[in-house]
């Protein structure tokens, strides 16, 4: 048995290190979910101020 080599060492290294099964990829969908999530959260939270701010401006003009 011979010892290996640099290249040996960082081909090995970098297979055992690369995710096989795609992890990173599903982490970047996740990611990307959560992002899409939050900005239609955000979005309908802002609609429904301006909804309640619009009845209170509504409801102040009725006299």
């Amino acid at each position: 048995m011979t010892a290996p080599t640099p290249e040996e060492n960082v081909e090995q290294s970098a297979s055992t290190t690369t995710p096989v099964d795609g992890t990173v990829r599903d982490e970047k969908s996740k990611r990307k979910a959560a992002l899409i999530r939050a900005a239609i959260y955000i979005a309908g939270t802002h609609f429904f101020a301006f909804f309640v701010m619009l009845l209170f401006y509504l409801g102040g003009h009725r006299h």
